[in-house]
């Protein structure tokens, strides 16, 4: 990396390497590796947990008033009210890591004051880093990142992910997938969001959608296609994206077909619901001001404190051939 780096960058693709070879690691004995799960087809693995306080460790050793909002953690480590957090997600991609499948992530942002400034997507298996500063653009290790210039949807290549979780509307997401597929001239489900938003910002990909997402599935994702020229929103074309559960990216010209065909699905979270939607405990919704901001400044974290209320995950050794086929979106 020629360029020179904002500090809090250069600390970031630090903490990363560090997840992506305990990552590395694990996955060459992936027999013995201990899995469990945190609800249906939802896994969770000892290296999770292991990345996780790795990229934890590297941070808060560099910005000890920092605050924390990590995928497995919540927010257990680092500062309570800080205008700063990082948004963690230590392994996108869980059930493609343990089944061998070479598709996952590590997944870094900073916000401050409830926007993403910095972001780190390393992909530990191809050695690429992902990377980019609000203002200074976006990078594929040294190469600056643009998204595509195709301008019909009927060329364009679409990225998915595929809701998996118990509760998830999969008649509605098969109504949108119908609609995208008759579209496009092809339609790709990896199974690692952080990616799949990166492949957008480096123009594999012309356009993606995907529900069910948390904010640290795509807080960095969402940073790099900006500064590579494109655009991110929820299936209505707004940009308050983070806590709504449904994503939309890609070029402009790309992006704005698919926000026509989305649109009708979207099931943007009202005003008055922001205080469940976000696990904020207050019946006063207009105190909160906007939930993005309230959920990166320590009064919103998702779902993280009903996860760490929930009774601790319980980890078994099992064999690779071992765990159900399932579905793996950036969750985890």
């Amino acid at each position: 990396m020629s360029q020179a780096l904002h500090p809090m960058l250069n600390i970031a693709i630090k903490a990363a390497r560090a997840a992506g070879s305990l990552i590395n690691r694990a996955a060459l004995d992936l027999e013995v590796l201990k899995v469990g799960q945190k609800g249906p087809n939802d896994y969770v693995s000892e290296v999770d947990q292991a990345a996780e306080n790795a990229i934890i460790d590297v941070l808060l050793e560099a910005y000890p008033g920092h605050a924390i909002l990590a995928e497995e953690s919540g927010r257990e480590r680092g500062a309570k009210h800080s205008e700063y957090v990082w948004i963690i997600d230590p392994l996108d991609g869980t059930t493609n890591f343990i089944h061998g499948f070479p598709v996952y992530a590590v997944s870094i942002a900073l916000a401050f004051k409830g926007k993403v400034e910095q972001a780190v997507v390393y992909d530990p298996t191809r050695n690429d880093m992902f990377y980019a500063s609000r203002g200074r653009g976006a990078f594929l290790n040294d190469r600056r990142l643009r998204v595509s210039k195709r301008t019909r949807i009927s060329d364009s290549l679409i990225g998915t992910g595929f809701p998996f979780r118990k509760g998830d509307n999969f008649k509605r997401y098969v109504k949108m997938f119908e609609e995208v597929m008759q579209s496009c001239a092809g339609l790709r489900r990896p199974g690692a969001a952080a990616l799949d938003l990166c492949y957008v910002a480096a123009g594999y990909y012309d356009g993606f959608f995907e529900t069910g997402l948390n904010p640290w599935d795509i807080a960095a994702g969402s940073l790099m296609i900006t500064e590579a020229g494109g655009l991110i929103g929820n299936f209505t074309g707004e940009a308050d994206f983070l806590y709504q559960r449904e994503v939309v990216a890609g070029n402009p010209k790309i992006y704005g077909q698919l926000v026509q065909i989305l649109a009708p699905y979207t099931r943007v979270i009202k005003e008055s619901d922001k205080s469940a939607a976000i696990g904020v405990a207050t019946s006063d919704a207009s105190a909160q001001g906007d939930a993005t901001q309230a959920f990166v400044e320590g009064s919103a974290p998702a779902e993280a404190p009903a996860r760490a209320a929930a009774a601790p995950k319980r980890l078994s050794r099992i064999r690779k051939d071992g765990v159900s086929p399932a579905g793996d979106d950036a969750p985890m």
